[in-house]
């Protein structure tokens, strides 16, 4: 896939709710938000960015109980 493709994903609207980005044919884990001055954002339509998150909710909840 080319920087073209990722570029075109990131810009079609039907890609974004709100401010989350779901795209399946973006194999990208981190995508750059809309406005790249803000930082990157989860693609979760990707499936380890939901182990991604449960693994932070582990961790913090870990952080709390040990």
């Amino acid at each position: 896939m080319s920087d073209k493709d990722y570029f075109m994903y990131h810009q079609d609207p039907d890609n974004w709710y709100e401010i989350f980005y779901f795209c399946r044919k973006d194999p990208r884990l981190f995508v750059p938000k809309l406005n790249p001055q803000f930082g990157r954002t989860i693609n979760f339509a990707n499936p380890y960015a939901w182990l991604f998150i449960v693994m932070i909710m582990v961790i913090i909840f870990l952080s709390q109980y040990l």
